[in-house]
């Protein structure tokens, strides 16, 4: 039974790492409907952040992730200024082509700054080994993930929600001439809601170093699980890929828990089975 909760818990903090970094692809494929595969990159940014600034600046572990948030959404918002807007209006084989592009040439930079290697990291003495919680031993730092993406998830759903920037979000996505008639200035809010998008990122990047690793091959290794996180959840939403990430974070730890010959392939058979059930996704964005 200890065992079965374990893995549960590694499941849900897994998934939610994979949230973390997953939910901004929601928001520009969603409700931006632009493809962005170069979204891992904005992840490995955060992540080399982290590390610079803990190895070579000593800056505290927590001081670093609200940097590393601060570097991805500044790279995003520079990134949309002069190149992803040309593509909004391009066909969707368009912008695949562009952003693995953009993803190989962020893989090769890290590889020559940075060489091929994984890039440790020594987390501050709190969050290593494990705390007793409801008379199960886990982990303190996979708690702590947990924790973090519970107060982000909260925080970004009264963003668009609650607020005026969020209902200009909306807006802008459902009919961007009526906005622009209304006199929202779209191009900015698009800019701002894409550097928000890579700043979280950037942020479960710095946070996934201990767990996903650090290399240049980053945003090409794990592509795959993030478009998954969003395909399954439903772009555009902030519950459905939250549901989704927990749903294949789970399986995911337990397949390869319990079924290492093939662990790998139980992600992919659940990706299957909940796209054949819900082709639009677990959630779909309200119009």
């Amino acid at each position: 039974m200890g065992n079965v909760i374990g893995v549960l818990f590694d499941g849900v903090a897994y998934g939610s790492l994979l949230f973390m970094i997953s939910v901004g692809l929601s928001v520009t494929m969603g409700m931006m409907n632009f493809i962005n595969l170069a979204h891992g990159a904005f992840a490995m940014l955060g992540g080399y952040v982290c590390v610079l600034l803990l190895d070579r600046a000593g800056v505290p572990f927590l001081a670093t992730l609200p940097l590393a948030f601060l570097a991805a959404a500044l790279a995003g918002f520079v990134l949309e200024r002069t190149l992803y807007r040309r593509l909004y209006k391009a066909s969707h084989l368009d912008q695949v082509l562009f952003s693995i592009g953009l993803t190989f040439m962020a893989v090769a930079g890290a590889t020559y700054f940075f060489g091929p290697t994984q890039q440790p990291v020594t987390l501050p003495d709190w969050l290593r080994g494990q705390v007793s919680l409801l008379g199960l031993e886990v982990g303190s730092y996979r708690l702590f993930l947990i924790a973090v993406v519970v107060l982000v998830t909260g925080a970004l759903g009264l963003l668009i929600e609650r607020t005026r920037f969020g209902a200009q979000i909306r807006a802008s996505v459902d009919n961007q001439t009526a906005s622009e008639g209304l006199g929202i200035n779209v191009g900015r809010v698009f800019s701002l809601t894409f550097a928000l998008g890579s700043g979280l990122a950037g942020l479960g990047g710095g946070l996934g170093i201990d767990v996903l690793g650090l290399d240049p091959s980053f945003p090409v290794k794990y592509m795959v699980y993030f478009l998954l996180v969003v395909a399954v959840g439903g772009a555009g939403t902030i519950t459905g890929p939250l549901l989704a990430a927990v749903v294949l974070g789970v399986f995911d730890v337990a397949g390869k828990y319990y079924v290492p010959e093939i662990g790998a392939f139980v992600i992919y058979a659940l990706m299957v089975v909940l796209l054949i059930l819900f082709p639009a996704g677990l959630i779909r964005r309200k119009a």
